[in-house]
């Protein structure tokens, strides 16, 4: 059964996503306090923890922060506050995704869902990756789409890769940065919005309905292409 730890000063909420969490066959840990948190996070070895920012001795994100110096346990956070700043520190301290609340039940379950897929050990990223008609060779370092090849700059091609390699993951704009352009950069998220505009336009990707790339907006991008194989 899979363990989820919920820390949040909410008993109200802590009791509703018991309830829900356990219909769903879920065994739930709640903490009300980071440091009771932290103390749950080690006793019962959880598979992923929602974490709340607000907390009434540490700020959430010190409790990322803390986490990571022991564990790589999935984090989703919890929170009101709907900041860019807030949600780009607690990326960046280790968490793996944000939902703000108030949430709908259905949309915090398949998050959970989709970071506990990503969190399994799988083997290695197959080297052709499909999505329809686009085909990425991460051998070959070669694109196709429809037939054709789509003719990318070494910039485009390693802000696809980072992104096909990262399903699903909402990747940050310092994280992308520092992974495409180097550790020297993090700040010049006017980088990413030039390329990724031009590679949505090379991939056939409209911006007003992406089925590749979603805009996180002020905090950076998911791949969300389905892949065929």
């Amino acid at each position: 059964m899979t363990r989820v730890l919920i820390v949040d000063d909410e008993p109200q909420i802590r009791r509703a996503l018991r309830t829900s969490l356990q219909a769903h066959g879920y065994a739930v840990e709640t903490a009300g306090t980071g440091a009771e948190g932290l103390e749950r996070a080690v006793d019962a070895a959880p598979d992923l923890v929602f974490v709340d920012l607000g907390l009434p001795d540490l700020d959430g994100t010190e409790v990322i922060t803390r986490l990571r110096t022991f564990s790589e346990v999935p984090v989703i956070v919890l929170s009101v506050r709907d900041q860019q700043a807030d949600k780009v520190a607690a990326l960046d301290a280790g968490a793996d995704d944000y939902v703000t609340k108030p949430f709908a039940m259905e949309e915090l379950l398949a998050r959970l869902r989709a970071t506990l897929r990503r969190s399994h050990p799988e083997e290695p990223a197959p080297p052709v990756q499909r999505y329809g008609d686009l085909e990425v060779d991460l051998r070959k370092r070669l694109v196709t789409l429809g037939g054709g090849p789509v003719h990318l700059t070494p910039t485009e091609y390693g802000l696809l890769e980072a992104l096909v390699t990262n399903p699903g993951k909402l990747l940050t704009h310092q994280w992308l940065l520092r992974k495409v352009w180097g550790q020297g950069y993090g700040q010049e998220s006017h980088y990413l919005r030039v390329y990724v505009r031009a590679l949505r336009k090379k991939l056939g990707d409209a911006a007003a309905a992406p089925a590749l790339i979603l805009t996180e907006p002020g905090v950076g991008y998911r791949w969300i292409g389905t892949a065929t194989g």
